[in-house]
């Protein structure tokens, strides 16, 4: 954080509880008061007490939708500036989360550097790149391969591949950005 830089009330919602500490203990030692919750209850609850003035939200929690979520919060807090992250990047839930008044969709990994930029970012300048091809291709596979149970052969032969080049492609790291 610069001297320019005021720090910020975050809100970190995630059920993820690893996830989810990190960035919390991330956006802390960079100078913001943060609290963190585990599901959507949870989240109207916190930010009942707290007053965020920015909310890191997960798209998908255990009970219910990050959309949801970020709607109620910005009943709550019309001032509320948020933050969608996703481990599944989709153009229809990024439109989405923007309509709902989300300020950044963000595709999971992310750290706290990344979403700091996405509070950040002036209207007119993007605050995340657009994701590569390669990106892109990763996360239709972990969709697709989530959605079939992790069965390696029934993803493969949905998305058209052998199955060895799906693990092959499974076995390597996923692209940055």
């Amino acid at each position: 954080m610069t001297s320019a830089e005021a720090p910020l009330r975050i809100l970190v919602v995630d059920d993820d509880e690893p996830f989810r500490s990190r960035l919390a203990r991330s956006l802390a030692a960079r100078g913001h008061e943060v609290a963190a919750a585990g599901s959507a209850e949870e989240a109207l609850r916190v930010a009942r007490s707290f007053q965020p003035e920015r909310a890191v939200i997960d798209l998908r929690m255990a009970d219910g939708s990050g959309l949801d979520v970020l709607s109620d919060l910005q009943r709550e807090l019309p001032e509320l500036a948020s933050v969608l992250l996703t481990g599944y990047g989709s153009i229809a839930t990024a439109t989405e989360a923007v309509r709902r008044g989300a300020l950044e969709y963000l595709t999971k990994p992310v750290d706290a550097d990344d979403v700091l930029r996405a509070f950040h970012a002036g209207a007119d300048e993007p605050a995340a790149t657009v994701p590569s091809l390669q990106r892109v291709e990763w996360e239709h596979i972990q969709r697709v391969l989530a959605d079939c149970g992790g069965n390696v052969s029934k993803a493969a032969r949905l998305l058209g591949l052998h199955r060895r080049t799906l693990q092959r492609k499974l076995a390597a790291a996923p692209p940055r950005r």
